[in-house]
């Protein structure tokens, strides 16, 4: 008999790509893991994978079964999120996604004040980037999801949160930072420090630059913002944030924020499943955001 375990070890490792990776990310071993992805495939009397050194890729079949898994995953959330409703007060545990800027900045005190507001719910705060986060939340992994800029999943549902504005950054010792200004030419040719593929903050700045039709390049690719700004800070390069994310060293000097023509204006934006069940939970963590 498959079970909802075995199941939900299956889309992680698709996921992943990996049966390591997934067993972190399920706080499994990594022998519980291939077990799990053994058990399936002898009741399928095929293999789900195609392994190459150690990475797993879904063959034909494991993509045949993955949309129905991932729908089976998310409708047994739905259940379990029912099974555990207070009839009185909100109460269960709301797994809550969130690219870097909102997860770091802005979140935890507002995860914080929901904590103390409904003390027999539990808020789980993951932080990855926008593209990591809508996957999850269209897996079922994740009940809601707070993004940069606009949704790319048609199974999701969206609305916008906040305003933000992206800032051009420079080191203080950096030749941009004594004008505090940069010119189409200036941006084309800067040794850029940015966030990977999938981080909301890289797809608008790469947007604004297109809408100049400003080529550029990336001489550096970090997957961490305090990272990224210790190498702008040492004069490696230059880079391009969410204000909230470097008023503190703006103000303190070390970094200088750089005038441009770019439009770097964006919504931060909530993502969840289009008809999915809110509990009550979930509705007041969503009047929580919506009144901030």
């Amino acid at each position: 008999m498959i079970t909802l375990r075995q199941l939900k070890i299956f889309e992680k490792v698709a996921s992943t790509g990996h049966a390591t990776k997934a067993a972190e990310e399920l706080f499994l071993t990594q022998s519980a893991v291939s077990m799990a992805i053994a058990e399936l495939e002898r009741f399928a009397e095929v293999p789900l994978f195609h392994r190459q050194g150690k990475k797993l890729i879904l063959n034909d079949r494991g993509k045949m079964i993955l949309e129905s898994v991932r729908d089976i995953l998310q409708k047994a959330g739905t259940v379990e999120r029912l099974l555990k409703e207070s009839a009185d007060e909100p109460s269960g545990t709301l797994h809550i996604g969130a690219s870097t800027t909102i997860g770091n900045y802005l979140l935890p005190t507002i995860v914080g004040s929901f904590s103390k507001q409904y003390p027999k719910g539990k808020a789980v705060l993951h932080v990855g980037n926008s593209e990591q986060v809508e996957a999850a939340v269209e897996s079922g992994d994740y009940d809601i999801g707070l993004i940069e800029g606009p949704s790319h999943r048609p199974a999701l549902l969206s609305q916008i949160w906040q305003d933000d504005e992206l800032v051009v950054i420079a080191g203080k010792e950096h030749p941009w930072a004594l004008k505090g200004r940069a010119t189409a030419k200036m941006l084309s040719t800067a040794l850029w420090i940015m966030r990977e593929k999938g981080s909301g903050t890289r797809e608008i700045f790469e947007g604004a630059m297109a809408k100049k039709n400003i080529a550029f390049q990336i001489a550096m690719e970090l997957g961490h913002t305090e990272a990224i700004k210790k190498g702008v800070e040492a004069g490696l390069g230059v880079s391009c944030f969410s204000r909230m994310a470097v008023t503190r060293e703006i103000n303190a000097g070390w970094l200088v924020e750089i005038a441009t023509s770019l439009d770097l204006k964006r919504k931060l934006m909530i993502v969840t499943m289009k008809n999915s069940f809110q509990t009550k939970l979930f509705k007041a963590f969503l009047d929580l955001l919506e009144k901030r």
